[in-house]
Parts: structure tokens; sequence; C-alpha cells
């Protein structure tokens, strides 16, 4: 069999990082929340659309000082946005680098750039598997690295947060690559958290099933996704805002002890599929 380089990645590859930014369905300005996030300088990647909007958000409403980036320009984005690649080292160091030297901090970095088209895994070429891990995997270590360089002599050390995904913990036929890279995001967390202590606190978010704009690329029409959504113990797919909200908790000083840790945002998860095949036959 001819290993396959699809289109749809390379039409992927360009959708990580949009022209447009595009609406949350919350702002993260719920009445009587402060997270006391007020003047904290928060690095998004990949945080101009779906999730990474979502988190941007939710810290902005929150009062803090919002920086995005991603590989391409975008018109009309809603906070401070850097081009940068995250899979490059250099850049990911040079783009954090500015934002210390321009906002004289850096508080949290949220690495969220990420994702992976639908691609059996046999038809995929060690060219796919490889730059789907070096976004998914790669680019928080570096991210994370040069962030912690800073956070480290910072009076009040800071937070790291990794968007990871329930793909990581469970069979992810079509996405082998991203499944295993998110693995890695939870066991990167897990040692970054002792190394680092105690001056920068890392954790990651462990998202389930979103609805973005995109959501009918990976559920389906709204009947698949109203199907899909009925697996889910909560009845529904997270709203990006969801995740933002968890983000900015693990950010935020309400979770001052918490590091080393995996928090999972998923409805309640996925049940087992013998349960539903146990009880269609009763």
């Amino acid at each position: 069999m001819a290993l396959l380089e699809p289109k749809q990645a390379l039409a992927w590859y360009a959708s990580t990082v949009p022209g447009q930014p595009t609406e949350s369905s919350d702002s993260g300005s719920r009445e009587g929340i402060s997270l006391g996030l007020k003047g904290r300088v928060v690095l998004v990647t990949g945080g101009v659309r779906g999730v990474g909007a979502g988190i941007s958000d939710v810290f902005a409403a929150q009062g803090a000082t919002v920086v995005t980036c991603a590989r391409r320009p975008v018109e009309g984005i809603r906070h401070e946005f850097h081009r940068c690649d995250v899979r490059d080292p250099d850049a990911v160091a040079g783009l954090i680098d500015h934002v210390h030297q321009r906002h004289g901090r850096l508080d949290v970095l949220v690495n969220n750039a990420g994702g992976s088209p639908h691609v059996p895994t046999a038809e995929a070429s060690p060219r796919f598997h490889q730059k789907v891990i070096e976004l998914n995997l790669l680019g928080v270590l570096y991210a994370s690295q040069a962030a912690n360089a800073v956070m480290q002599h910072q009076p009040g050390g800071g937070s790291i947060v990794s968007v990871s995904s329930v793909s990581g913990r469970r069979p992810s036929p079509g996405t082998a690559a991203y499944g295993a890279a998110k693995a890695g995001v939870d066991s990167l967390t897990a040692t970054l958290a002792v190394e680092w202590a105690p001056k920068v606190r890392v954790n990651a978010v462990v998202a389930g099933m979103v609805a973005t704009e995109q959501a009918e690329l990976f559920y389906g029409d709204a009947d698949s996704q109203a199907a899909v959504a009925a697996t889910i113990p909560l009845g529904r797919l997270a709203q990006p805002s969801e995740i933002g909200w968890a983000a900015a908790f693990l950010a935020s000083d309400a979770a001052s002890y918490i590091s080393g840790s995996t928090l999972a945002v998923h409805g309640g998860g996925e049940p087992p599929p013998f349960l539903a095949a146990s009880a269609a036959n009763k």
C-alpha cells in the first residue's frame, strides 16, 4: 500500500492558523466570578479561533493582557497577535522574549496550538506523522521551555497550562499520532511540574469534544453532532469558553497548590461501548 500525504492534511495545516477570527459563544465574563487574573500577562498559542479563541476571551474578560500567536497574520483579531510557528523553537523563544520585553513579564502560558485531521494510520506518510507530533507535542515543549526561562526569574514565578485531549487516554483511530502526542503532553506536564517547581506550576486541561466552527468536519452534520452529544453523560459538546474557564482556573491563584495535574473537561467522558451494546440486547 502506498503511503499518502492526504490533501485533507494540507488543508488542515492551513486551517490551524485562520485568516479570520471567530466569535466565542461566551466571552468569559460570567457575573460574579473573578479569578484574580487582572493585570496578568497571558500568551495563548493558537488563540485565534475555536478552543483557542474561547481561552483568549475568558482570560481577557477576567482582566488579563492576552497575547495570541499563530502561523499566519490574522485580520480583526480581538487580542494582541504575533505570527509564530510553535514547531520552530527559535521562533517561539523570540516571541516569548518579545512579550517579556514589551510587557515586562509573562505570567501564564497556555499551550493550545494543535490538532490533526482524520487519516488512517497506514495511509499517512512519515512526514505527516512527524508534523502532527511536532505541532502537538514538541511545540508544547519548546514554548514551555522558553516560558520557564522567563518565569523562573520573576518574583511570582508563573503558570503553564497545556490543552491535552481525551484522545491521549483512549484509542484514537484515524488520529494515532495526535493521540500519542497528547499522551506525551500529559506525561510532559507531570515531569515539568517536578523539574520547575516551586516557581512554575504546570498543569493540563484534558479536553473532550468541543463545539467549534469546525465541529462539522470532525463530528458530521447537525444530526450527527446530536447523536455524538447523546453519548456524553452531560448530553452536549463543550463550548470553547468552558475549556477557557478550566485553563483560567488552573492559571489562577485559586489553584496555587495544584501542579502536575490533568483536569478532565469532557462532560463525564465516554461511557464504555459495551454498556450500550448490553442494554440493546435486554
